[in-house]
Formats: C-alpha cells, sequence, structure tokens
C-alpha cells in the first residue's frame, strides 16, 4: 500500500485494540540487486518464525491461529518485492492483512499483541514529506497527493472539480477569443472561490504543504477568491497540467519541491539557532527523547537515515552496540516497547517520531550530515 494512504482515519483503525493476537511483521528490504534477491527468502524466514511463535503461544487457540496463518498465507502470495523499497510492513489478525512498502529501514522481527504496530509506518510517512498539488485552469480542478517520487490523483472532497455545466458558455469563450479574458469572467471567478472553499477543507483534515500549478491568470485569480490557498509552499506557472499525467507533473514540480525542502532546511536552522539562544533547545537522543515523552517539544529536526538502538535504564536511553546483540524472540510486551530483550528497542527513534507527532509537535527530516554538531537529532522546545 502507498504511504499517501495513511490517512489519519486509517490510522485511527489500526491503532484500535484487537483480540489477541495482532501481528506486525516488518523486515528492511532493498530496491535493487543483488540483495534484493534476498528479500524473498528472508520474508518466508520471518513468517515462518511467526508460525512459530503462534504455535508456541499459550494464549493463542488452534482457531485462531488457523485464521491467523491463513492471512499471513494471503499476505506472502501478495507481496510484490519489485516495490520495494527500504521497508516492508504486514499487519495482519484472524480477519484481515494489509501490506505496506516504506521509503524507510526497519528493522527485522515479529511482534504479537492486542494491536498493530504502527510507529515504523508513522515515521516512514513522515519522512516521505507529504505534499498537495492543486492543478487549476478556468474550467476545471485537480487534485494530487505527493510522497517523493510518488504522485496519484487523489479523487474525493470535492475533487475533481468544475464549474455547473449552464455556467460554462461554449460559444462565450469562442467570442472571447484569449486566456486573460476568461479568467476575468465572473462565473470563473466563483468556480476558483468553490475551488479555495474546498482546498481550505481538505488541508484543514490533512494539513501538508502544498503547491498550485496553473497559468499566471488563474493563479492570481484564486488568491483573490479566498485565503485557504495563498500560503502555498510553491507556484507552478504553466498551463495544460492540471489532468497531469503524473509523470509530467510530476517531473515539471521537482525544482519547485525542491526549493521548498531548500527554504524549509535554512528555516528549521535558523529556529534551533534561535532556540539555543533562549534555552529552549535540545540534542541528543536522550534529550530530545526525554522532551518528547514530557510533551514540551514543538519542533523536532532529525537526519534522514538516523537509527539507533538503546536500552532503556531508568527512563535514560544508552547506546547498544547491534553487534554485541544476541537475537531473542520478541515478548509481547515489546509490542508497546515496555519489555523484551532487556528493554532494548532497535527502532527507538522511529518510536519518538510517532510519539512526538501525537504529542502536537512538528517534526522534520534533513539531508544527513545536517545536525552533526548535535547528534544527528535536535529539538525546540516548549518551555
Amino acid at each position: 500500500m502507498d504511504n499517501n494512504g495513511l490517512t489519519p482515519d486509517v490510522l485511527r483503525e489500526l491503532r484500535r485494540s484487537r483480540p489477541y493476537p495482532a501481528v506486525s511483521l516488518t523486515m528492511p528490504t532493498h530496491r535493487r540487486d543483488p540483495r534484493h534477491e534476498q528479500d524473498t527468502v528472508r520474508l518466508r524466514n520471518l513468517l515462518t518464525e511467526a508460525a512459530h511463535r503462534l504455535e508456541a503461544d499459550p494464549e493463542v487457540d488452534k482457531r485462531a491461529r488457523t485464521a491467523l496463518s491463513a492471512q499471513l498465507g494471503r499476505a506472502l502470495t501478495e507481496v510484490d518485492l519489485r516495490r520495494a523499497l527500504d521497508g516492508l510492513l504486514i499487519l495482519a489478525d484472524g480477519q484481515e492483512h494489509r501490506i505496506w512498502y516504506l521509503p524507510r529501514e526497519v528493522p527485522e522481527r515479529v511482534v504479537l499483541s492486542d494491536s498493530y504496530l504502527t510507529r515504523n509506518l508513522v515515521a516512514a510517512t513522515a519522512q516521505s514529506r507529504p505534499y498537495w498539488v492543486l492543478g487549476v485552469a478556468a474550467d476545471r480542478a485537480t487534485l494530487w497527493s505527493g510522497t517523493g517520487e510518488s504522485l496519484r490523483e487523489h479523487r474525493g472532497n470535492g475533487f475533481p472539480m468544475a464549474p455547473p455545466e449552464e455556467s460554462w458558455d461554449v460559444e462565450r469563450e469562442e467570442r472571447i477569443g484569449d486566456t486573460p479574458s476568461t479568467f476575468s469572467d465572473e462565473e470563473t471567478r466563483k468556480f476558483l472561490r468553490s475551488v479555495d472553499d474546498a482546498m481550505g477543507a481538505v488541508l484543514a483534515r490533512r494539513p501538508r504543504p502544498f503547491y498550485l500549478v496553473g497559468l499566471a491568470p488563474a493563479l492570481a485569480l484564486l488568491e483573490e477568491a479566498g485565503s485557504a490557498t495563498r500560503p502555498a509552499a510553491g507556484r507552478l506557472v504553466k498551463g495544460g497540467l492540471a489532468d497531469g499525467p503524473a509523470p509530467v507533473l510530476l517531473k515539471e514540480l521537482r525544482p519547485v519541491v525542491e526549493e521548498y525542502a531548500r527554504r524549509e532546511k535554512d528555516d528549521v536552522l535558523n529556529r534551533l539557532d534561535e532556540a539555543r539562544g533562549r534555552r529552549t533547545f535540545a540534542a541528543g537522543l536522550d534529550e530530545v527523547w526525554e522532551s518528547v515523552r514530557g510533551k514540551r517539544a514543538d519542533l523536532i529536526a532529525l537526519e534522514e537515515h538516523y537509527r539507533r538502538t538503546v536500552r532503556v535504564c531508568d527512563g535514560h536511553l544508552v547506546p547498544v552496540d547491534e553487534a554485541a546483540l544476541t537475537a531473542a524472540p520478541a515478548s509481547r510486551a515489546a509490542a508497546s516497547g515496555d519489555g523484551g530483550r532487556n528493554d532494548v528497542r532497535d527502532d527507538i527513534v522511529d518510536e519518538l517520531v510517532e510519539t512526538a507527532l501525537d504529542g502536537g509537535a512538528e517534526v522534520v527530516f534533513l539531508p544527513d550530515g545536517t545536525l552533526a554538531a548535535h547528534d544527528r537529532i535536535a529539538a525546540v522546545l516548549r518551555y
């Protein structure tokens, strides 16, 4: 499943309590050969481990074990490793299974619990920087959902939009004969006001950076029509792209997205510097973790490929040498991060990201090396 599909409603449904056991399976994957071929073997081995865990668990009766095994078997046949990114997540209970291809590395493990493990999915979605693209023409508006190198048309929330048929006079358009006059028509203004309203509703429910695409007269009139689309992250002034296709729109939009990423990076670094001056600053995994747990973090900045395995000791995080760890089965308590393997957590960064987002903090991923002076992670504190 595309990370574009992780809406607040989907996440809320994934997090609900389920009859024990709900299975969460995570595995690192590879986008290219030669290691890509190993992923199939690793996946089968991980599913075999899940079967053994279910067989050995006294809390799992035969009926539940049979139903879960059937769902995991279906998941195995449906996984398409040709679509593999950096991680694979399979969620299953006795009634369903779900497959997610993640653009972020995840640990290899099987967790049995009474809910699905979502932190890897949440962190991967945040790292992929989801955004909206609103394509505007005089007679059409389309909405696109993007993450990284993926872009697809969003059909819903009123999109795609078009003026009422009775308000669009083809003969009038032919008589006017030029684009500026088309955009000066009052019916077009009304239409663009409705587009602005619809976009405002989307942003209220699923806030993201968004980009505007269209001819200059259309974008100017859209800005006059309302307020929702004024704070756009960027604009691509070009016509003929409201209907894509997605690969063409993505290619044309790439410089605009990259420019926004540069501005965002500069803004985040400035906010961190200002926080240091105000002494509302934290750096390093343990300090940031403590601020997140206390809901004091307003902004978390971390490098894109930052990973760390730690041990929790007296409420603090102690780095662990991963090579020194001995393999041990994950316990049911490990699903919530409260136990298992002497409380070693090999995805603590993902857990931190999910906790920060749940606490209302902003999370921004920056290029590797940007935060080298702060041990690769830093925070602006609310107080």
